[in-house]
């Protein structure tokens, strides 16, 4: 799955045969807009899809392998390089940025200096994430072509249509594509997936969200058909997982609960205090169960220090002590130490930051420098306990959830055994979630026990929690009944306009992941392949 990020010809390269219309639509407007507020054509389209993660939650910045698809909701960014260089500062480059959605998001015009981009992540800006995927892309763009390299003013006009705060990775989809757009736009003619992926997870936390890797993987590597297994060390690889045919057929839904959930507004006492919860566990652990002195390896978590790092060290330090030669499954490692943390790690409402420091033998200012710092987060006392025992357990469901995959149903007949084990999962998770790494809310939870009631084999929050989406895991013949009694017991009890109803509920495909389309050589508007249109072009 690595190598260059695709160059579309069509939009039937980038969408399935039922969203192109749609599709065509949108795009010949955001390309029409464009041409009205810039007084010229875009160049080209960047685009970067949010994502619906089937397995694996909160468990990508502990460097856990991860099951997420890209879905069609996207980013867009239409661009153009042909700026004027009058009223631009001497030694700086002008970004003129635009959004479709101009009532919500307003346009911004920036001088910035050649060496240096600034983001403030004590504003919530929308810019700001455009800002933290041109610095990432220029970071790179100067590795390859020297620190004298000079960026290009940029006319950019954004369309995304991933809901924010909905758990559906807008943000990542955002910088991805802006990243990308920033490399096209500074003439690479080709664009590696793993280096735009690895500077976006980098960018992303410029914006002040301790970010894992799993947002931008799904969303640059992604290919149509296909889920996505990304695993995160030693280094960063992805590769496509299919499902297996099955009766009654298996659909995904993404329900929205409505509940906005911005890790940039909550972070401080949600996800980024998760983040450092997790990293503190692993140094916790290290210290009590690892010979004296022994230091876990820096690795690219947010912090450095990761439980899959500790993972890895305790179990090379075990082997190298009995002299084993065959080592424990990886399953059988976790399943250590699940039961490891729940004895090690006994006090269930938390440990101050004086007693975490007086294990790792520190001071507290040593240990607020290096763990909590960095991001902001607040807390008197840090749920090491139940932030360990989720991300453990949950690595170790991940594994089952593929080993499922990889097994194939026996009897192809009937596969209902076989896909309420899947669903099973599923379920483990959202109970994880909400019981263990306390990540739930009472809207998602009521949407899952719905969907259950309703025929879901599975049901579970989808990124970050706190409010956003649901995913469901539902035979093809129980998707109406669970529609009508989300409607029944849920939709129809919020004030909620046309579009929202209309956007409540999404049967997802695997979707693919970014593109750049070209558009200078294309006057008009832009092309859909015939062949999945009949005559039509648009």
């Amino acid at each position: 799955m690595a190598g260059p990020v695709p160059v579309a010809s069509s939009l039937s390269d980038i969408y399935t045969v039922d969203a192109i219309g749609t599709q065509a639509k949108r795009w010949n407007n955001l390309l029409a807009r464009f041409q009205a507020i810039y007084g010229q054509p875009a160049e080209f389209v960047a685009r970067s899809p949010g994502r619906v993660n089937i397995i694996g939650e909160h468990i990508d910045y502990s460097l856990y392998p991860v099951l997420p698809m890209a879905i069609t909701a996207d980013s867009l960014l239409a661009v153009s390089t042909n700026v004027a260089s009058t009223n631009t500062k001497e030694g700086h480059y002008k970004i003129k940025i635009a959004n479709v959605q101009d009532a919500k998001f307003p346009a911004h015009e920036f001088d910035i200096p050649y060496e240096a981009v600034d983001i403030d992540a004590t504003v919530h800006e929308w810019t700001n994430y455009f800002k933290s995927g041109l610095r990432g892309a220029l970071e790179l763009l100067r590795k390859k072509h020297g620190n004298d390299f000079e960026p290009k003013s940029m006319q950019i006009l954004m369309d995304g249509t991933v809901p924010a705060g909905g758990g559906l990775s807008s943000s990542a989809a955002f910088v991805s594509s802006s990243a990308l757009a920033v490399m096209v736009a500074n003439g690479e003619k080709t664009v590696d997936k793993t280096e735009l992926t690895e500077l976006a997870i980098v960018s992303e936390r410029a914006v002040g969200v301790n970010s894992g890797g799993m947002d931008q993987s799904a969303s640059v590597f992604s290919e149509r058909g296909s889920a996505l297994f990304v695993s995160f060390t030693p280094s960063l690889k992805a590769r496509p997982v299919s499902f297996p045919k099955t009766n009654p057929e298996l659909t995904f839904l993404i329900a929205q609960s409505f509940v906005t959930a911005d890790k940039f507004v909550t972070g401080p006492v949600h996800y980024n205090l998760r983040v450092v919860e997790c990293s503190l566990a692993a140094a916790y652990l290290n210290a009590v169960l690892n010979p004296p002195g022994t230091q876990l390896p820096s690795d690219a978590s947010p912090l450095s220090v990761s439980l899959h790092g500790f993972h890895e060290t305790y179990f090379a330090l075990q082997e190298h002590s009995s002299g084993a030669t065959n080592s424990k499954s990886t399953e059988s490692q976790l399943e250590e130490l699940v039961a490891l943390t729940a004895e090690k790690l006994d006090k269930r409402d938390g440990y101050t930051r004086e007693e975490i420091a007086a294990v790792l033998n520190i001071s507290v200012d040593e240990l607020n420098k290096k763990f909590t710092s960095r991001f902001p987060v607040r807390a008197e006392k840090f749920k090491l306990r139940q932030r360990a025992l989720h991300v453990f357990s949950e690595a170790l469901r991940v594994l089952k959830f593929m080993s499922l995959l990889e097994q194939q149903p026996t009897n192809t007949d009937d596969t209902s055994e076989y896909n309420a084990r899947l669903g099973d999962l599923l379920n483990q998770t959202q109970d994880s979630c909400r019981d263990v790494y306390e990540c739930s809310c009472k809207e998602i939870d009521e949407l899952c026990s719905i969907a259950r009631k309703a025929g879901s084999y599975g049901s579970r929050l989808t990124g970050a929690g706190w409010g956003g989406c649901s995913v469901h895991l539902v035979p093809a013949g129980k998707v109406k009944a669970v529609r009508e009694a989300w409607e029944r017991e849920y939709y129809s009890k919020l004030d909620l306009s046309e579009e929202q109803k209309e956007a409540a509920v999404v049967v997802s495909k695997p979707g693919s992941g970014s593109a750049v389309y070209l558009v200078d050589d294309k006057p008009g508007p832009v092309v859909v392949d015939d062949r999945d249109r009949g005559s039509e072009v648009y």
